[in-house]
């Protein structure tokens, strides 16, 4: 484990996690301006910063955006805490492990196509953070532009707290559930579910299993938000009432607790005497969320073709130019194909996007072997792709009758810039080196008739 921090490995640890877990309750409705208090009478009533806050609790405002962004985009929350924020000795930089930062410069952006098998195995004792091994991405991290993959594989619950100045983290279990303890309460997710920390959230993460293991999309950029719907109205893909914010719940500890600090792309620590996840009471727009992939209202043909992936978002970044995205998160979940004279599975393709495919459980429709869970695939911009010749031949010869997709969830992290690797991430051991291969074996068909 790096930075030498602590961390809780035993089952009894687990144990309590899980039993923190159960039947947690949650607010329902994604960017709602949510309110909670863990004591009767933390809140404030009918205005954010009093001369005195109750109970003797300080009053301190977390601003996601700046203060004269549009109503519709601010993001902002007031905490009501034990001690405020302010109150910590200075950070000093601590090791980055296998976490690395936009810009990635340190190889050339690659248009063939790559495939990674699942994280090997980490060393026992391995917590969230130490467990996080980053692949590439785009941006520069300084000018709030750009997002970077990254991938854990965690052994062991985190003592100490961590967050994140330079982006959101969007995180997607594959293996093993999470108790995500954040200063404004607990989210639970499993595999199938995703939790997003906003920029500057501190928060823990402790293992409900032996091993935890995913994604996550670390988005420099503008905050994550519901996609419009265009023509599909007023109703479908992921539904606002899904997403589950977390209910205040605090911690009052005395004692060193070690805080990390991801800034411009390194780690910084200091020792806090105290928890800093001791918010009593908060109310406000800039807060987590959890969602469930598998409420996803998935839109489709009801005729023919197979439709572009745009309409399997279900979160987009917005860029400066409308329509095109710094990044997508797109799900490929449960669904009723019914086109008729249509190929469809994914069709070949090239796109000014670049994808990164990754896989929660079962089998992805347009791969028949090789891409497995915990696995990902990358496709640059312009790189041409789509399915491998088995599942080509078998699509093209099936029998036209309704099919059920639900043996498999996967997703998308997509972005307007190319991704550049990251060293380790190009000489990795588990990057499949015949990913080519699928598409050589294609036979010549064409004929005139």
């Amino acid at each position: 484990m790096s930075d030498g921090g602590t961390a809780r490995t035993g089952a009894g640890d687990r144990e309590a996690a899980r039993k923190a877990a159960e039947g947690l309750a949650h607010l329902s409705g994604f960017g709602n301006e949510h309110c909670s208090e863990a004591v009767p009478g933390a809140l404030p009533e009918g205005r954010n910063s009093p001369q005195r806050a109750p109970l003797g609790l300080y009053a301190e405002q977390l601003s996601g955006s700046a203060f004269t962004e549009p109503r519709a985009g601010n993001r902002r929350s007031w905490l009501y805490r034990i001690r405020p924020s302010a109150a910590h000795p200075a950070f000093t930089r601590t090791s980055n492990g296998a976490l690395r930062t936009a810009p990635f410069n340190q190889t050339v952006p690659d248009p063939n196509r790559l495939r990674w098998d699942p994280l090997p195995e980490p060393g026992e004792g391995t917590d969230f953070l130490a467990g996080l091994w980053t692949l590439g991405g785009n941006g520069d991290v300084t000018q709030r532009a750009g997002m970077a993959v990254h991938l854990y594989h965690a052994t062991a619950s985190m003592d100490r707290v961590f967050s994140d100045a330079d982006g959101e983290l969007l995180i997607v279990p594959e293996l093993g559930g999470l108790l995500l303890r954040t200063e404004f309460g607990l989210l639970h997710v499993e595999p199938g579910h995703v939790a997003l920390i906003p920029r500057g959230v501190r928060f823990r993460v402790e293992l409900l299993d032996e091993t935890a293991r995913g994604y996550v999309c670390e988005n420099y950029g503008a905050p994550f938000v519901l996609p419009e719907l265009g023509p599909i109205g007023a109703n479908g893909l992921a539904n606002a009432r899904d997403f589950r914010a977390p209910v205040a719940a605090y911690e009052d500890v005395e004692g060193p607790v070690e805080v990390v600090n991801k800034f411009c792309g390194n780690l910084w620590s200091a020792t806090y005497d105290h928890s800093p996840l001791d918010v009593v009471a908060w109310h406000g727009t800039h807060v987590p969320y959890a969602y469930d992939l598998r409420r996803f209202n998935v839109m489709g043909t009801i005729s023919y073709d197979h439709p572009d992936p745009s309409i399997f978002t279900v979160l987009t970044s917005p860029s400066d130019t409308p329509g095109l995205a710094g990044v997508d998160f797109v799900v490929f979940a449960p669904r009723w194909l019914v086109g008729e004279d249509t190929f469809r599975p994914p069709y070949f393709h090239r796109n000014v996007m670049s994808e990164y495919m990754g896989l929660i459980e079962g089998a992805y429709d347009a791969k028949a072997e090789g891409f497995v869970p915990g696995g990902g695939s990358l496709h640059n911009m312009m790189s041409a792709h789509g399915p491998d010749r088995e599942t080509f031949e078998r699509a093209s010869a099936a029998e036209l009758k309704p099919q059920k997709i639900d043996d498999g969830l996967a997703f998308m992290f997509e972005t307007r810039w190319p991704l550049s690797l990251t060293p380790q991430a190009a000489r990795a051991e588990h990057l499949q080196e015949d990913y080519d291969d699928v598409w050589n074996s294609f036979e010549r068909h064409f004929r005139v008739q």
